[in-house]
């Protein structure tokens, strides 16, 4: 045994240092950065994730997710994971083998949640509109008279292109065909104006590291009356454990009986949440609303003052979070990007799926969503252009 009291793998130079690294400015489509408060949460003692102190910062994040997502629903939580996690958790719980799930895809996101619905045994169907555009409801009313679907997915921000969608009566389209709706708004919740409830949304998720300003790892989410029903119905067992709503709700302290165990929550992650939860009530809804917009038409004027075009033309479909910038002709994206970045530490990001290499993407994100930092991204972009013409 005394020959196995020795490590045989050495420890890489790497590890014998510590951290260290420059301040950058995100603005890209996330994450953002944190606000220091957020970010001092996490330094705060551990504790066990059946505490009673723990499970009070749980309520907390309860209350705070109400509240960004406007709902009374009593099965509203945070997943522990990215909002990839959150968009997971969504479709397991709701889709069964065979049901027939319609997509709108517009976008990365779209082809994200269809691969997400195929993987878990969903017949999808989809409707699509190119990037840069938004459907109709008429567009909506349509595909569902044709598929017929038990869920359908839209995306409320598609961080890919630019875009909001209006969701104003699509809920009631999917009542009246007992369909459920699901909406995604990781890029959008907090920088526009949303309401579950009054809209008719049956679940809904979102990411910490967009405009709440928390580190990425823990994931609102909300079901309604309607959509627990639905899984209370299911002729087959969630396939997930771990993402399984009606265990994740009574350790959550969603349902009538004890928190029993089901996983070790992300305990200063979910500090952080709860902290960017907290300054967003502190500030309001509608004041934050209201800045996310001021500063996205800042944004736009500026792009276009450049002479540079924008992705998504009618100015009511853009998505006040990210803004999608047409790349001209003559000018290397990528360079573009890497100059920003290592010249001015400056971080915007280049198209995702079917916008890669055609646009940069631009957020404007909670703690990031100010006139100043629009005015330096603005002129960083503008010599980066220059710098980098083919």
């Amino acid at each position: 045994m005394a020959q196995y009291l020795r490590s045989v793998v050495r420890p890489a130079e790497r590890l014998l240092k510590p951290l260290q690294f420059p301040h950058k400015l995100l603005m890209g489509p996330g994450p953002s950065n944190c606000p220091p408060r957020v970010l001092a949460a996490q330094a705060l003692p551990l504790l066990g994730h059946l505490h009673a102190e723990f499970c009070s910062v749980m309520d907390d994040v309860k209350a705070g997710a109400r509240y960004a997502f406007q709902t009374a629903n009593a099965v509203t939580l945070a997943v522990s994971g990215t909002g990839h996690a959150a968009m997971e958790a969504a479709i397991c719980n709701i889709v069964e083998p065979g049901d027939v799930v319609l997509i709108a895809k517009n976008g990365h996101w779209g082809a994200r949640a269809a691969d997400m619905a195929a993987r878990h045994g969903a017949d999808v169907r989809t409707i699509v509109v190119p990037p840069g555009e938004v459907f109709t409801l008429a567009n909506i009313a349509a595909a569902m008279a044709e598929h017929a679907p038990s869920l359908t997915f839209v995306c409320h921000g598609e961080s890919s292109a630019g875009t909001m969608q209006p969701l104003e009566g699509v809920g009631e389209l999917c009542r009246a065909r007992d369909c459920l709706l699901l909406v995604d708004t990781v890029a959008s919740l907090g920088g526009a104006p949303f309401f579950a409830d009054a809209l008719g949304i049956d679940v809904v998720y979102t990411g910490a590291q967009k405009v709440i300003g928390a580190p990425p790892g823990v994931s609102p989410i909300s079901f309604s009356e309607r959509a627990m029903a639905r899984v209370a119905a299911r002729a087959t067992r969630v396939r997930s454990y771990y993402f399984d709503v009606v265990e994740l709700a009574n350790y959550w302290g969603c349902d009538a009986g004890p928190r029993r165990y089901h996983h070790t929550a992300p305990i200063s992650s979910m500090y952080a949440l709860r902290e960017g939860l907290s300054m967003l009530a502190e500030e309001t809804l509608e004041v934050c609303w209201e800045r996310h917009l001021r500063c996205a038409r800042l944004l736009w004027r500026g792009i276009e003052d450049l002479g540079l075009k924008l992705l998504v033309e009618n100015e009511d479909a853009r998505l006040p979070t990210v803004t999608a910038v047409v790349v001209p002709d003559g000018v290397a994206w990528k360079r573009v990007v890497e100059h920003c970045m290592s010249k001015h530490a400056v971080e915007i990001s280049g198209g995702l799926g079917p916008t890669a290499g055609k646009v940069w993407r631009i957020g404007l994100m909670g703690y990031n969503a100010t006139e100043e930092n629009v005015r330096r991204v603005l002129k960083v972009l503008q010599e980066a252009i220059t710098a980098c013409k083919m």
